[in-house]
């Protein structure tokens, strides 16, 4: 089975079931853990943090007693994360940097609201440290990746949030924009990435990126979902000097869409702009007026945020710590944050006069439509090509977004159809400030006019989600279990050993024989093994026939890399014989034969 085969949560449907009594909040909150569970051995990098399973029972309950004593609960039952650089009371913001983490006793005013109106949290997800970044690899908890093909990029910063709800594990999940990491993240996973007006939603209690330019936003399925969790959240926060009082705009009796005059910069990606030029057709078969816009004056806009005195509000933001604590940064984040450092407050002057030009421009383009549509980002990379290039390729996924909150506007990020690799690509409806429920209406409208289109392509071979297993003992190739993995088309993909951090037992009383490996750090050993690659159901299947005290985990390689493996309970350990000096299992057989 492949990632794209979930049967997904919808906050609304979930709400309203619990609300009626055709299931429970405890119901709901068991399937949670479960999903969970189950992809965490896909996918465990999804996560940071995690509420105790006992905690999110508890308040699954407490939400069982509310519902019966008669209270309004929108979000009754409904599972739900946030991004790691937004508080929850209890628990680590770590801004996916552990040298900055700490345990704030409040948490940031949107969590609170969401859990008063009945939803469960569960935890806390993975981003790009600092959320600087649209490309979701830049943490030292691991890259997600993209749930359609786990050579590619998830996209950032919000990454975990992205992936949580793509992958099924919770209803809807909390991010951040800046740049667009409330949208990026959404047009690869195929779903809807909510980005409102700055200000609409309280940024109190999330950890700043660019204050004055940071939006809490939200991942869904559908936008029902979105809205959903808006009436929730669109509230005036007293206590944030960003908040501000909720407005809306009406569009015209028929909506004039822009779309972009001119070629646009496809980054080489053909298959990206004929998934756009459907998106625009789609639209218009929707109803939308269409109406040619140049929108190169937001284009050059977005240079501004990384290009500019305007990255200098990062540096701002991380001044003190980085002081102390750069050397824990990521690199290519600390490189970004630093330059900052270079412009002056006259360079500051100097781009805020630019900014004004560009406002005015923008405010032309909504005298003449009522929104825009343009591709959420140009391209998709995979993994090994970020890592190879982290800094351009990144900027690219940025030409069509980084202008948004620079300029006050809204978004909406929607589905828009697969490429060929099996990844998602998305468009975005972008409208003034508080635009946000039309632009959600054209977003719905949009989506109506084919739906069909946004179906997930069937998996090819190369898209199954492959999973890496190290074996150390009675699985190896010629020992007595190997039957265990070739039955299962497992492949060889390499020998090679351990992290010197290991040691080796031979476990006491097991037929056939087996070995326990086990975890030291320092005065370890690097031990001899063979790594393997089995698809998601023969992965499962054999994890399900390990048996005590032997188990799966993670074991590091050599190379640093962590991939599956076996470990042992204390209890293996009991009458075994330390092997570590032998290097290894196949040693340690041949000494007893001899």
């Amino acid at each position: 089975m492949t990632d794209m085969a979930v049967d997904h949560f919808l906050a609304a449907r979930i709400a309203a079931d619990v609300v009626a009594g055709k299931t429970s909040a405890l119901a709901i909150a068991e399937n949670t853990l479960k999903r969970i569970a189950a992809y965490d051995l896909v996918q465990p990098q999804v996560w940071i943090s995690r509420c105790a399973d006992d905690d999110v029972r508890m308040a699954a309950k407490a939400i069982d007693k509310r519902i019966k004593a008669g209270e309004n609960l929108p979000l009754a039952g409904v599972p739900f994360a946030v991004k790691d650089n937004l508080d929850v009371a209890g628990l680590q913001t770590t801004a996916a940097c552990p040298a900055f983490a700490y345990t704030p006793k409040h948490s940031a005013t949107v969590v609170d609201l969401l859990i008063a109106a009945g939803a469960v949290l569960i935890g806390k997800t993975n981003l790009d440290q600092f959320a600087t970044g649209l490309v979701g690899v830049r943490s030292p908890y691991g890259a997600p990746h993209c749930v359609f093909n786990s050579d590619y990029v998830s996209g950032g910063s919000s990454s975990g949030s992205a992936v949580a709800v793509a992958a099924g594990l919770v209803a809807f999940a909390l991010g951040t924009d800046t740049a667009g990491s409330g949208r990026v993240p959404a047009a690869f996973n195929n779903l809807i990435g909510f980005k409102p007006t700055k200000g609409r939603w309280s940024t109190r209690g999330l950890v700043p990126a660019c204050r004055s330019l940071d939006c809490v936003t939200v991942f869904t399925h559908d936008v029902k979902d979105a809205a959903l969790v808006d009436h929730v959240l669109a509230h005036f926060d007293e206590a944030d000097v960003f908040s501000r009082p909720k407005q809306a705009l009406a569009p015209s009796k028929k909506t004039k869409l822009g779309i972009p005059k001119g070629a646009l910069n496809w980054c080489g990606d053909a298959q990206s702009e004929a998934l756009f030029a459907k998106a625009v057709a789609r639209a218009n078969a929707a109803g939308a007026e269409l109406v040619e816009i140049d929108i190169a004056p937001l284009v050059d806009c977005a240079k501004l945020l990384y290009q500019g005195p305007y990255v200098a509000e990062r540096t701002a933001a991380l001044r003190d710590f980085m002081a102390n604590y750069a050397s824990a940064m990521h690199p290519v984040v600390r490189g970004i944050v630093q330059g900052g450092a270079a412009y002056s407050a006259a360079d500051a002057y100097a781009a805020s006069y630019e900014l004004k030009a560009y406002e005015r421009a923008a405010a032309a383009i909504w005298r003449k439509v009522d929104a825009l549509i343009l591709p959420t980002a140009p391209t998709i990379y995979s993994i090994a090509e970020v890592e190879a290039e982290p800094v351009a390729l990144n900027a690219n996924l940025g030409l069509y977004t980084n202008f948004v909150n620079l300029l006050d506007m809204s978004a909406i990020a929607a589905p828009a159809g697969f490429r060929e690799n099996g990844t998602g690509f998305g468009v975005t409806f972008i409208g003034p400030a508080w635009a946000d429920e039309y632009l959600r209406d054209l977003a719905q409208s949009y989506l109506e006019a084919d739906p069909a289109f946004d179906a997930p392509p069937l998996a090819t071979e190369a898209q199954m989600q492959q999973i890496k297993l190290a074996v150390v003992g009675a699985h190896l190739n010629g020992m007595p279990l190997h039957w265990q993995l070739t039955s299962r088309n497992a492949r060889l993909v390499k020998s090679c050993k351990t992290a010197p951090a290991y040691k080796l037992y031979a476990m006491a009383n097991s037929t056939p024989p087996k070995p326990a490996l086990v975890y030291v750090g320092d005065g370890g050993a690097a031990i001899e093994l063979e790594v393997y690659e089995l698809d998601e159901a023969a992965f499962g299947s054999f994890t399900a026939e390990v048996p005590p005290p032997l188990a799966i985990g993670t074991v590091t390689l050599d190379s640093g890399e962590n991939v599956k493996g076996f470990v042992a309970e204390p209890r293996a350990f009991e009458g075994a014989e330390d092997i570590t000096h032998l290097g290894g299992w196949r040693a340690y057989i041949a000494s007893k034969q001899s």
